[in-house]
C-alpha cells in the first residue's frame, strides 16, 4: 500500500507533531489569555449543553459507541 494513501490510526506521529506545533503557535500568538477569558465568561449550563450536543453528534457518527460489545460484529472485510 502506498504510504501516502494509508489511513492513520492511533499513535499517528504526524498528527501529533502537527497538533503540538499548532499549540505552540497559539501560545506564542499571545491569544491564550483572551481565549481563557472568553471561556471563563461562558455560562456553565451553555457549556454543558454544547458538550452534550457535540457528544450526541459523535455517537451518531461512530457505531462503536452504542454497539453491544458482547455480540460479535459482522466484519465486511472478512465476511464473518
Amino acid at each position: 500500500m502506498d504510504r501516502n494513501n494509508r489511513q492513520p490510526g492511533e499513535g499517528n506521529r504526524e498528527a501529533d507533531r502537527e497538533y503540538r506545533e499548532k499549540a505552540r503557535e497559539f501560545v506564542k500568538s499571545g491569544k491564550v489569555e483572551e481565549a481563557a477569558e472568553k471561556a471563563g465568561d461562558q455560562d456553565p449550563d451553555e457549556a454543558d449543553r454544547a458538550e452534550q450536543e457535540g457528544r450526541r453528534h459523535a455517537r451518531e457518527l461512530d457505531p462503536q459507541v452504542h454497539r453491544e460489545h458482547e455480540k460479535p460484529v459482522k466484519n465486511s472485510d472478512t465476511g464473518s
